[in-house]
């Protein structure tokens, strides 16, 4: 019993010592970047009601998520993801607000997986929500931020992939696919599983051209020249939009400094079923999962009851420190604190010199001289005696 009190459940970790150090450092640097859009610090709860969270909101799949009970009887989730939160947040308090908000925000979220790939249960994650703004520019500025906190964070190796949901959806709809048809296929084109892909439309009788057009999104990926492709594929208005708007992003994304880390997938889709149009994730060397995830979602707040589009990101912090740890890439770390021995008779005169040294800014730890070791200071007039 005692032995097994020593561990950690499987999914969760300690972070402690220079680790943590590193993590405390790179949180900072991605907040400054955040705050320098003009963003503002917001905090939701841990846990929130299920509702919240549920299959018609889009979010994590019910299965995947840590549900318990309150003492009323209702059910409660430890959050999975932070979106729907903010969603909730902005609906509550900024209801009649017409103008932009931009919230940021930081905390652990929690997925109930069973998979056997080494993946953490509880991460932290820092993002970016701006909501009441439907344009390519609010867009845009989300991308253009997500460059900036990689580069802040020391990651110089990495690239963001951006796709359109509105392009798969209009080739969906042009093809006769119903909600169910059109929801397994996304999952199978998510999942790279194209086989299951194809099958699909073959059990569904989904007819030329149109199967083979679905089919290839999954192909449609590259630089800005890969959109021109996607352009004489879609037969249809709704799929011609995402790629103008798309278009019209990069030529935004230029005039930011950020269009040479950015390249186009319209094969990517996420398993969160809320994102409406432009969706991005970030990729880093060493690192195989996204480091970065985000999109637009302009039918989510509805849910809450407040009608206004709204874009955002989060970033997974561990992420970020294992793409710099694969990429070599040096975190500053704090100065350790100095340790200034005692003994009973002069701790008055150590206690001083530490006090002293503290309103410098100087990190001191005040340590039993029979205990000290490392790194150690003589007070000033302890020597003098």
């Amino acid at each position: 019993m005692g032995k097994r009190l020593l561990h950690t459940p499987e999914g969760v970790r300690d972070i402690y010592g220079e680790e943590y150090a590193r993590k405390l450092c790179v949180e900072q640097k991605i907040r400054e970047s955040i705050r320098l859009y003009g963003y503002e610090d917001i905090q939701t709860p841990t846990f929130e009601f299920f509702d919240v969270f549920s299959r018609e909101i889009g979010t994590t799949p019910s299965k995947e998520l840590y549900k318990f009970f309150d003492k009323e009887g209702n059910t409660l989730v430890l959050r999975p993801d932070f979106t729907p939160s903010i969603a909730r947040c902005a609906a509550k308090y900024f209801g009649e607000d017409i103008r932009p908000l931009r919230f940021c925000y930081m905390g652990n979220t929690f997925t109930n997986t069973s998979n056997l790939q080494g993946k953490l249960k509880e991460v932290t994650q820092m993002g970016a929500e701006l909501v009441g703004d439907d344009s390519v520019e609010a867009d845009a500025e989300m991308i253009s931020m997500v460059v900036k906190v990689l580069l802040s964070s020391g990651i110089q190796d990495f690239q963001v992939s951006i796709g359109q949901v509105e392009y798969f959806k209009g080739l969906c709809g042009e093809a006769g696919l119903d909600e169910e048809t059109e929801l397994n296929l996304r999952a199978c084109i998510s999942g790279k599983n194209y086989f299951a892909a194809q099958e699909l439309l073959e059990e569904r009788n989904v007819r030329e051209p149109f199967r083979s057009s679905l089919l290839k999104v999954a192909d449609m990926f590259g630089d800005k020249f890969s959109l021109q492709e996607a352009g004489r594929l879609a037969g249809n208005k709704r799929s011609e939009a995402a790629v103008r708007r798309l278009e019209k992003l990069y030529e935004v994304l230029k005039l930011y400094g950020a269009a040479e880390y950015v390249s186009f997938d319209l094969g990517m889709l996420s398993k969160y079923n809320y994102y409406t149009g432009v969706i991005f994730r970030a990729y880093a060397y060493g690192v195989g999962e996204a480091i970065v995830k985000g999109g637009r979602y302009d039918n989510l707040l509805k849910q809450f009851g407040k009608n206004a589009p709204a874009v955002g990101f989060a970033a997974v912090i561990d992420s970020i420190l294992e793409a710099l740890s694969r990429q070599k890439a040096s975190v500053p770390l704090p100065k350790t604190s100095r340790t200034v021995p005692y003994r009973p008779d002069n701790y008055r005169e150590c206690l001083e010199e530490a006090q002293r040294l503290r309103e410098q800014g100087i990190c001191v730890a005040l340590v039993p001289e029979d205990l000290c070791s490392g790194n150690t200071m003589i007070p000033r007039k302890a020597d003098s005696e």
